[in-house]
Parts: structure tokens; C-alpha cells; sequence
């Protein structure tokens, strides 16, 4: 999940229209099965057919899930939850289509996928939660450190006293965990800072 990396209309546009290719292709797909006389072919229509609201119902939303991350902090807040809602169900219809797989080709997958199925949707629902949050925290974070830059009027002042191969080496150069944590501390607060700041503009 990208945290308004396009504008919200954009966003909305493109999964709408991602959504009706769906509904084409499905459509189409429908029509096919009577001119291609393949069992596989119709088959696999068929378990389309029969799993068409779980696709309808991922694809809304995913699609909700961007629109909200591509609002303005702190209204992208539910965005990593719907995203991360939206991944289980995928995992839920990848297993529908190992059974099916499993009923087509007469394989025995689907009995592993489901037992491992709690724990592969669990992982990933805690890595699209944190990855997402995540974003949000690193975008405010760059946002409120461009904001005091711009200020205070540092960058100019820093590439000026030691000139560009001072820049190039401080940029090249390792950080020690006393400077991450130094960074991290100051994230925190300026997320903190922002965050009350938002607060009071909506009040």
C-alpha cells in the first residue's frame, strides 16, 4: 500500500476500472464456454461463477482500502486494516483454488493449504497492518521533516558549509545504532507533533 502516491480521484478511476475488467473478462469468459468445447475450460468458468461475490467482494475491498490511503493523515488511518481484511479473503479464495485444482487434476494440495491456511493468512494480515502503518509513520515523518527544513532553512546552510563531497560522504556513510535511535526518537515525536497539530485544525 502506497500512501498517497496518487490523488484521490486517480485512485478511485483506476480500481473502478480495474473492477469492470473483471466483470468483462468474466462475462466474456461466460460466452466462450459456448463455442470452446474444453471440459477444463468450462470448469474453470464454473468455479469463477460460483466464487464470483468473494472476487466482487475483494476487489471492493482493496479498492477501499486505496481510497482510503489515499486521503490526507489522519483520515488514512483505516486504510492498512481494510487492506489487511481484504488480503485474508485472498488467501481465502486462493484456497478455493487449490480445491478446485485438486478436483480437476486429481492432486491432494488443498488438504495441506488448509491446514497452514490460519497461519499464512494470520502472517499476512500482520505484515500488510504493520507495512501500511508503517508508510503512514515514514510519510508523516518525511513531511514534518521537509516541513522544518524548509523553515529553518537547514539544507541550504548544510550543503554550503561542507560542500557536495561532505553531503555525498555524510549520505554514504553508516549510521551507528545511537544515531538510529536518535532518528527514531524524533520521528516519534514529530508524528506526535503533527498528529495534535491535525487535531487542531479539524476542531
Amino acid at each position: 500500500m502506497h500512501c498517497r502516491s496518487h490523488s484521490l480521484g486517480w485512485v478511485f478511476a483506476t480500481r473502478m476500472i480495474g473492477i469492470i475488467c473483471l466483470l468483462i473478462a468474466i462475462v466474456l469468459a461466460n460466452i466462450l464456454t459456448h463455442y470452446v468445447e474444453s471440459p477444463l475450460f468450462t470448469s474453470g468458468v464454473t468455479f469463477i461463477n460460483e466464487n464470483f461475490w468473494l472476487l466482487v467482494l475483494i476487489a471492493l475491498i482493496l479498492m477501499v482500502g486505496d481510497v482510503f490511503a489515499a486521503f490526507p493523515f489522519p483520515f488514512n488511518l483505516p486504510a492498512p486494516i481494510i487492506t489487511a481484511f481484504g488480503s485474508v479473503f485472498l488467501i481465502m479464495f486462493m484456497l478455493r483454488i487449490f480445491q478446485w485444482t485438486d478436483s480437476v487434476t486429481s492432486t491432494t494440495l488443498s488438504p495441506l493449504f488448509s491446514f497452514l491456511a490460519p497461519v499464512i493468512a494470520t502472517v499476512i494480515f500482520l505484515i500488510v497492518l504493520v507495512s501500511g502503518y508503517y508508510a503512514i509513520l515514514r510519510q508523516l515523518w518525511f513531511q514534518s521533516s521537509a516541513t522544518d527544513v524548509s523553515a529553518d532553512g537547514q539544507v541550504s546552510g548544510a550543503l554550503g558549509s561542507g560542500g557536495p563531497e561532505m553531503h555525498a560522504r555524510e549520505v554514504t556513510d553508516a549510521k551507528t545504532w545511537e544515531e538510529i535511535g536518535a532518528e527514531l526518537r524524533l520521528m516519534l515525536y514529530d508524528i506526535i507533533h503533527r498528529f495534535r497539530q491535525e487535531i487542531r485544525k479539524n476542531q
